[in-house]
């Protein structure tokens, strides 16, 4: 995926910048999501960051949700975010299987200070995804869903120690996102935005990547 955000950012501009945005700050450019996806991840490394993306974006209504609900009357727009957020919908009964067979969070200093720090990003996200900037919620969400493939990464070699099916990943065709970027972008301003919302989704998703690597690295002082 990533080198097809590359080479979508030499194509066109708007969903270029986006594209780029999540090949360059998103999860896969993190080195802690590369380091759990390993064989050999210890396994309570791995539950602490199913956890962690449970809080954060295993609740409903997510910021996806959210984003439908405040009413985007592009309708372009609107047929991708119901599509959106109905495949996220199996992402949270994923991420709600892995976290039952994970078991129990792993014991970490800072506990209270780390969920409330989660509780905030949540919050940060669903703002968002509510935000009447026209263009920033859909930019948020298109980055959630591209973002989310690496995301998949961890979850699926997760499951793989769990003896968890994965489900299949749903999500919009590419394709079919383009053209969603690439209509909303024609209205002035509206490029901007969907940029802002898809760095600021960026941002809570590299600060989550953050607080678990530090968590990690709590736990094996």
């Amino acid at each position: 995926m990533a080198f097809g955000m590359v080479q979508a950012a030499h194509r066109d501009g708007s969903w270029g910048t986006i594209a780029a945005l999540v090949a360059s700050d998103g999860t896969a450019a993190h080195p802690l999501p590369r380091v759990l996806a390993e064989p050999g991840a210890p396994l309570r490394d791995m539950a602490d960051a199913i956890h962690g993306l449970c809080m954060l974006h295993g609740r409903y209504p997510g910021a996806i949700d959210h984003a439908v609900a405040a009413g985007n009357h592009d309708p372009v727009a609107v047929a991708w975010l119901t599509e959106a957020a109905a495949a996220f919908t199996d992402e949270r009964g994923y991420l709600a299987q892995l976290t039952a067979a994970a078991g129990p969070l792993p014991s970490t200093p800072g506990q209270a200070e780390s969920e409330a720090a989660i509780v905030s990003q949540s919050h940060a996200l669903d703002m968002l995804a509510q935000s009447g900037r026209n263009g920033c919620a859909i930019g948020a969400s298109i980055a959630l869903i591209l973002d989310w493939r690496a995301i998949r990464a961890v979850l699926d070699a997760a499951a793989l120690r769990l003896s968890v099916l994965p489900p299949p990943l749903g999500f919009p065709l590419d394709a079919d996102t383009v053209s969603v970027i690439a209509e909303l972008a024609a209205a002035p301003g509206v490029e901007r935005a969907m940029a802002f919302g898809a760095q600021q989704v960026l941002a809570q998703h590299r600060g989550l990547w953050d607080l678990l690597d530090a968590r990690r690295s709590a736990r094996d002082q």
